[in-house]
């Protein structure tokens, strides 16, 4: 009586070998983000390390204060949309991970398109009142500081903007394929992580600005 060892086929083996190899891929993928995270984390720290540095007299040299030229109003708006859109984009991610359609999570995606693209619509508007008012990066040490720390977050939610509608070409091209869900969980990543941001600078910024 022999005994038959039962070995996988090689259309299983090709498989499993593939299998593992976007495993891989994704794992190094989602790694390499991070670290790139990370990197992005100490340039905003030293952007708010050089800011809150500037918050004296002689930075100020006569010139507008926070007080001065914040509105918290605004800040809450714009504080408002991006909450909102890092719920929209939790929303979108659900709908991704438990497969309740692809209309569902482009659907939530739109909206957190929209909802970027207000936050950047009154954060430009805000600029432009402060530049009407003299309040250019030029006038003091403490407003050199601000146009480095704040548009910097906004040219990020640009760039998060425009990811957003590479993914959503990419949805309408490939469908949800493994490796577009994939990118989209980086794009989640980045913008929950602007969002940390964001709060940190609407504390730091405004509230104690305006609390001057």
């Amino acid at each position: 009586m022999t005994t038959e060892v039962l070995k996988p086929s090689r259309g299983y083996a090709l498989i499993a070998e593939n299998d593992v190899h976007h495993h891989d891929h994704g794992e190094k993928a989602l790694s390499g983000f991070w670290l790139f995270m990370m990197s992005d984390l100490i340039i905003f720290g030293l952007f708010f390390a050089t800011y809150l540095t500037t918050l004296n007299k002689m930075a100020i040299a006569g010139g507008p204060t926070p007080h001065d030229l914040f509105e918290l109003k605004g800040a809450a708006m714009e504080t408002a949309f991006l909450l909102a859109s890092s719920f929209t984009f939790g929303l979108s991610s659900l709908a991704m991970k438990y497969d309740l359609g692809t209309s569902k999570v482009v659907g939530w995606l739109v909206v957190t398109l929209l909802l970027g693209a207000g936050f950047l619509f009154f954060e430009v508007s805000e600029f432009s009142r402060m530049f009407a008012e003299g309040a250019v990066p030029q006038r003091s040490g403490f407003l050199s500081a601000f146009f480095g720390l704040v548009p910097l977050h906004g040219a990020h939610v640009t760039a998060g903007c425009l990811w957003l509608i590479v993914m959503l070409v990419q949805i309408r091209v490939f469908g949800l394929t493994d490796a577009v869900k994939s990118r989209l969980m980086r794009l989640a990543l980045f913008w929950h992580f602007l969002d940390v941001i964001w709060i940190g600078i609407f504390s730091a910024v405004y509230l104690a600005g305006v609390a001057q």
